[in-house]
């Protein structure tokens, strides 16, 4: 799955001689992610990574047991949370993305004296994989992703920080 930030705004650090250089609120993420993962029993995490002003990584949605009417069933229902009159189903995708974005945005919204403000662009871009060959591929995507910073399509919009725009 991929986040991306509010207006693609580059938030958590910069691309450096090809290698993600995450600043504090780049490691708040990286920190809320790995939480993710201990407070929740039906992920399991695979590879990440923080761009400048988008987060990719992989989420394996596994079967639980212990719990009371049947809702140890876990789903990726792609809905975002303003479908439903209650918010994400519980124990979905889209519940454990909607707790990730929300933590990381006070916590952010702290360090930056801006409670309140977005940090995240609304809902999340999803892919189901389906087979080890795609899996594999996912995985060096996202381990090549800062070595690819100058194709991304979000790239023409960033500028270093103390650097000129390019004429």
């Amino acid at each position: 799955m991929t986040i991306c930030t509010y207006k693609h705004e580059c938030l958590f650090g910069d691309i450096v001689n090809e290698k993600m250089v995450l600043n504090g609120l780049g490691k708040i993420v990286i920190e809320e992610w790995c939480r993710s993962e201990s407070i929740r029993a039906e992920i399991r995490l695979d590879s990440f990574i923080v761009m400048p002003n988008h987060f990719h990584g992989i989420v394996w949605i596994v079967e639980t047991h212990g719990h009371k009417d049947g809702d140890d069933i876990v789903e990726a229902i792609g809905r975002s949370p303003l479908q439903r009159p209650n918010g994400p189903r519980p124990r979905s995708l889209s519940s454990m993305i909607a707790g990730f974005k929300s933590v990381c945005k006070i916590r952010i919204n702290q360090i930056r004296n801006t409670p309140g403000e977005p940090v995240w662009q609304r809902g999340y871009y999803d892919h189901i994989i389906r087979n080890e060959e795609a899996l594999n591929r996912i995985r060096e995507y996202i381990q090549f992703n800062p070595q690819k910073w100058n194709l991304d399509r979000y790239y023409k919009e960033w500028i270093p920080h103390g650097h000129e725009p390019l004429r």
